[in-house]
Protein backbone atom coordinates (compact mmCIF):
# COMPACT_ATOMS: atom_id res chain seq x y z
CA UNK A 1 0.00 0.00 0.00
CA UNK A 2 1.21 3.21 -1.32
CA UNK A 3 1.71 5.97 1.44
CA UNK A 4 0.47 9.34 0.28
CA UNK A 5 0.50 13.20 0.95
CA UNK A 6 -2.58 15.00 0.61
CA UNK A 7 -2.54 18.69 0.04
CA UNK A 8 -5.45 20.86 0.44
CA UNK A 9 -4.93 24.36 -0.77
CA UNK A 10 -6.70 27.03 0.14
CA UNK A 11 -7.07 31.23 -0.34
CA UNK A 12 -5.34 31.74 2.96
CA UNK A 13 -3.43 28.37 3.92
CA UNK A 14 -2.01 24.99 2.63
CA UNK A 15 -2.88 21.78 4.56
CA UNK A 16 -1.52 18.24 4.34
CA UNK A 17 -1.30 15.43 5.83
CA UNK A 18 0.42 11.90 5.25
CA UNK A 19 -1.56 8.63 5.45
CA UNK A 20 -0.60 7.01 8.71
CA UNK A 21 0.00 10.28 10.25
CA UNK A 22 -2.55 11.91 12.25
CA UNK A 23 -1.80 15.93 12.61
CA UNK A 24 -2.20 17.81 9.64
CA UNK A 25 0.16 20.58 9.26
CA UNK A 26 0.02 23.75 7.15
CA UNK A 27 1.58 27.02 5.45
CA UNK A 28 0.34 30.38 4.95
CA UNK A 29 -1.15 30.67 1.56
CA UNK A 30 -2.27 33.88 -0.93
CA UNK A 31 -1.80 36.06 -3.86
CA UNK A 32 1.71 35.56 -4.17
CA UNK A 33 1.51 31.27 -3.67
CA UNK A 34 2.71 29.99 -7.05
CA UNK A 35 3.08 26.06 -7.53
CA UNK A 36 6.78 26.39 -7.19
CA UNK A 37 6.82 28.02 -4.00
CA UNK A 38 3.28 25.93 -2.34
CA UNK A 39 6.12 22.41 -3.32
CA UNK A 40 9.16 24.05 -2.05
CA UNK A 41 7.27 25.20 1.46
CA UNK A 42 5.25 21.96 1.66
CA UNK A 43 8.01 19.43 1.10
CA UNK A 44 10.00 21.10 3.54
CA UNK A 45 7.56 21.76 5.99
CA UNK A 46 6.56 18.01 5.54
CA UNK A 47 10.50 16.50 6.84
CA UNK A 48 9.88 13.43 8.62
CA UNK A 49 7.08 11.98 6.49
CA UNK A 50 8.05 9.83 4.12
CA UNK A 51 5.23 9.50 1.00
CA UNK A 52 5.29 7.80 -2.27
CA UNK A 53 2.82 9.79 -3.90
CA UNK A 54 0.72 13.53 -3.91
CA UNK A 55 -2.73 14.54 -4.00
CA UNK A 56 -3.35 17.95 -4.59
CA UNK A 57 -7.15 19.34 -4.13
CA UNK A 58 -7.11 22.93 -5.86
CA UNK A 59 -9.28 25.60 -5.80
CA UNK A 60 -9.37 25.81 -9.70
CA UNK A 61 -11.42 24.09 -12.91
CA UNK A 62 -9.01 20.54 -13.45
CA UNK A 63 -8.38 18.10 -15.90
CA UNK A 64 -6.94 15.10 -16.74
CA UNK A 65 -3.58 16.66 -16.94
CA UNK A 66 -3.82 19.26 -14.48
CA UNK A 67 -5.11 22.23 -13.60
CA UNK A 68 -7.39 23.88 -16.71
CA UNK A 69 -7.32 27.62 -15.04
CA UNK A 70 -5.54 29.48 -12.69
CA UNK A 71 -6.97 29.40 -8.88
CA UNK A 72 -8.70 33.11 -8.43
CA UNK A 73 -6.91 33.86 -4.99
CA UNK A 74 -3.34 32.32 -5.77
CA UNK A 75 -0.48 33.56 -7.84
CA UNK A 76 0.06 32.64 -11.50
CA UNK A 77 2.06 29.17 -13.16
CA UNK A 78 -0.44 26.79 -12.05
CA UNK A 79 -1.46 25.62 -15.42
CA UNK A 80 1.40 23.85 -16.69
CA UNK A 81 2.89 23.43 -14.06
CA UNK A 82 4.79 19.63 -13.87
CA UNK A 83 3.76 18.79 -10.36
CA UNK A 84 5.39 15.36 -10.16
CA UNK A 85 9.04 16.31 -11.15
CA UNK A 86 8.90 19.25 -9.01
CA UNK A 87 7.54 17.01 -6.03
CA UNK A 88 9.77 14.07 -7.20
CA UNK A 89 7.12 11.51 -7.46
CA UNK A 90 3.26 10.63 -8.77
CA UNK A 91 1.26 13.07 -8.26
CA UNK A 92 -2.78 13.70 -8.77
CA UNK A 93 -4.82 16.46 -9.02
CA UNK A 94 -8.21 17.31 -8.05
CA UNK A 95 -10.80 20.31 -7.75
CA UNK A 96 -10.55 21.12 -3.86
CA UNK A 97 -14.40 20.59 -2.98
CA UNK A 98 -14.18 17.21 -5.28
CA UNK A 99 -11.36 16.26 -3.22
CA UNK A 100 -13.37 16.98 0.19
CA UNK A 101 -16.58 15.24 -1.39
CA UNK A 102 -14.90 11.95 -2.02
CA UNK A 103 -13.54 12.26 1.68
CA UNK A 104 -17.37 12.62 2.79
CA UNK A 105 -18.79 9.91 0.33
CA UNK A 106 -20.48 7.37 2.27
CA UNK A 107 -22.52 5.26 -0.98
CA UNK A 108 -25.24 6.37 -3.29
CA UNK A 109 -25.63 9.24 -4.62
CA UNK A 110 -23.86 12.51 -2.87
CA UNK A 111 -23.97 16.43 -3.73
CA UNK A 112 -21.70 18.47 -1.75
CA UNK A 113 -21.37 21.84 -1.18
CA UNK A 114 -18.56 23.60 0.11
CA UNK A 115 -19.12 27.34 1.75
CA UNK A 116 -16.32 29.18 1.77
CA UNK A 117 -15.03 31.90 -0.01
CA UNK A 118 -17.31 31.12 -2.61
CA UNK A 119 -19.50 27.94 -3.30
CA UNK A 120 -17.90 24.73 -4.10
CA UNK A 121 -19.68 21.98 -5.08
CA UNK A 122 -19.97 18.13 -6.73
CA UNK A 123 -21.86 15.11 -7.31
CA UNK A 124 -20.29 11.30 -6.74
CA UNK A 125 -22.44 8.39 -7.61
CA UNK A 126 -21.11 4.79 -8.44
CA UNK A 127 -17.43 5.75 -8.06
CA UNK A 128 -17.44 8.42 -10.06
CA UNK A 129 -17.06 12.05 -9.27
CA UNK A 130 -18.66 14.69 -11.32
CA UNK A 131 -17.24 18.73 -10.39
CA UNK A 132 -19.97 21.10 -10.56
CA UNK A 133 -19.63 24.69 -11.09
CA UNK A 134 -23.01 25.43 -9.14
CA UNK A 135 -21.47 28.92 -7.83
CA UNK A 136 -21.52 30.11 -11.45
CA UNK A 137 -25.84 30.03 -11.57
CA UNK A 138 -27.74 32.87 -11.26
CA UNK A 139 -30.26 33.75 -8.54
CA UNK A 140 -31.88 36.96 -9.17
CA UNK A 141 -29.09 39.27 -9.82
CA UNK A 142 -26.15 37.15 -8.29
CA UNK A 143 -24.44 34.26 -8.75
CA UNK A 144 -24.37 31.72 -5.72
CA UNK A 145 -21.16 32.23 -5.22
CA UNK A 146 -22.12 35.68 -4.41
CA UNK A 147 -25.21 35.31 -2.20
CA UNK A 148 -23.80 31.74 -0.54
CA UNK A 149 -20.48 33.25 -0.17
CA UNK A 150 -18.19 34.43 2.76
CA UNK A 151 -18.38 38.15 1.29
CA UNK A 152 -22.47 37.76 1.81
CA UNK A 153 -22.14 36.18 5.43
CA UNK A 154 -20.09 39.00 6.13
CA UNK A 155 -22.00 42.07 4.86
CA UNK A 156 -25.94 40.39 6.00
CA UNK A 157 -25.18 38.46 9.18
CA UNK A 158 -25.11 34.86 10.22
CA UNK A 159 -28.90 34.83 10.62
CA UNK A 160 -29.62 36.04 6.98
CA UNK A 161 -27.29 33.89 5.33
CA UNK A 162 -27.86 30.93 7.07
CA UNK A 163 -31.87 31.06 6.00
CA UNK A 164 -31.25 31.66 2.64
CA UNK A 165 -28.76 28.34 2.20
CA UNK A 166 -31.28 26.53 4.80
CA UNK A 167 -34.04 27.25 2.26
CA UNK A 168 -31.98 26.57 -1.12
CA UNK A 169 -30.87 23.47 -0.03
CA UNK A 170 -33.54 20.75 -0.72
CA UNK A 171 -33.98 22.26 -4.24
CA UNK A 172 -30.71 21.71 -4.71
CA UNK A 173 -30.97 17.73 -3.22
CA UNK A 174 -34.27 17.36 -5.11
CA UNK A 175 -32.77 18.78 -8.18
CA UNK A 176 -29.31 16.37 -8.16
CA UNK A 177 -31.76 13.47 -7.40
CA UNK A 178 -29.26 13.19 -4.51
CA UNK A 179 -29.66 10.65 -1.67
CA UNK A 180 -28.36 12.95 1.08
CA UNK A 181 -26.10 16.09 0.77
CA UNK A 182 -22.61 17.11 2.90
CA UNK A 183 -21.51 20.40 3.53
CA UNK A 184 -18.40 21.88 4.53
CA UNK A 185 -16.15 24.43 4.00
CA UNK A 186 -15.14 27.62 6.45
CA UNK A 187 -18.80 28.43 7.06
CA UNK A 188 -20.69 25.23 6.93
CA UNK A 189 -19.90 25.04 10.89
CA UNK A 190 -22.84 27.65 11.00
CA UNK A 191 -25.62 25.45 9.60
CA UNK A 192 -25.48 22.24 12.39
CA UNK A 193 -28.26 23.74 13.98
CA UNK A 194 -31.81 22.64 11.66
CA UNK A 195 -31.04 20.89 9.25
CA UNK A 196 -33.18 19.39 6.81
CA UNK A 197 -33.64 15.99 6.21
CA UNK A 198 -30.91 14.29 4.41
CA UNK A 199 -28.32 17.26 5.03
CA UNK A 200 -25.42 16.93 6.94
CA UNK A 201 -22.04 18.67 7.95
CA UNK A 202 -18.77 17.35 6.88
CA UNK A 203 -15.19 17.57 8.06
CA UNK A 204 -13.09 19.97 6.37
CA UNK A 205 -10.08 17.01 7.38
CA UNK A 206 -12.21 14.98 5.25
CA UNK A 207 -10.22 16.48 2.29
CA UNK A 208 -7.43 14.36 3.22
CA UNK A 209 -9.43 11.34 2.87
CA UNK A 210 -10.64 12.15 -0.32
CA UNK A 211 -6.59 12.81 -1.11
CA UNK A 212 -5.98 8.56 0.09
CA UNK A 213 -8.85 7.85 -2.05
CA UNK A 214 -7.68 9.43 -5.04
CA UNK A 215 -5.12 6.46 -4.95
CA UNK A 216 -7.39 4.01 -4.10
CA UNK A 217 -6.87 3.85 0.18
CA UNK A 218 -9.92 3.80 1.66
CA UNK A 219 -9.32 2.64 5.42
CA UNK A 220 -7.44 5.68 6.87
CA UNK A 221 -7.47 7.61 10.14
CA UNK A 222 -8.39 11.42 10.13
CA UNK A 223 -8.32 13.71 13.38
CA UNK A 224 -12.22 15.26 14.13
CA UNK A 225 -12.04 18.90 13.83
CA UNK A 226 -12.17 19.93 17.30
CA UNK A 227 -10.37 16.71 18.53
CA UNK A 228 -7.83 14.20 18.65
CA UNK A 229 -10.35 11.20 18.36
CA UNK A 230 -9.62 9.19 15.45
CA UNK A 231 -12.29 8.98 12.82
CA UNK A 232 -12.39 6.38 10.11
CA UNK A 233 -14.87 5.15 7.56
CA UNK A 234 -18.32 3.54 8.67
CA UNK A 235 -17.53 1.43 5.92
CA UNK A 236 -15.35 0.73 2.84
CA UNK A 237 -16.97 2.69 0.08
CA UNK A 238 -14.11 1.78 -2.64
CA UNK A 239 -14.48 0.32 -5.96
CA UNK A 240 -14.01 -3.17 -6.47
CA UNK A 241 -10.19 -2.42 -7.81
CA UNK A 242 -9.93 0.63 -5.53
CA UNK A 243 -10.25 3.38 -8.64
CA UNK A 244 -12.53 6.10 -8.44
CA UNK A 245 -13.34 8.04 -12.15
CA UNK A 246 -13.13 12.08 -11.84
CA UNK A 247 -15.30 13.59 -15.01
Amino acid sequence: MKRILAVDVGGSKVKFLASGETEPRKIASGPDLTPARMVEKVRKAARGWRYDAVSIGLPAMVGPAGPLAEPGNLGHGWVGFDFAAAFGCPVRIANDAAMQALGSYDGGRMLFLGFGTGLGSALIAEHVILPLELGDLPLRDASFSVLFGREAFDKEGKKAWRKRVLRTLPALQKAFMADYVVVGGGNAKHLRKKLPAGVRVGNNLNAFRGGFRLWGIDEVQTLHEEGTAPKTPARPVGSANGEWRVL
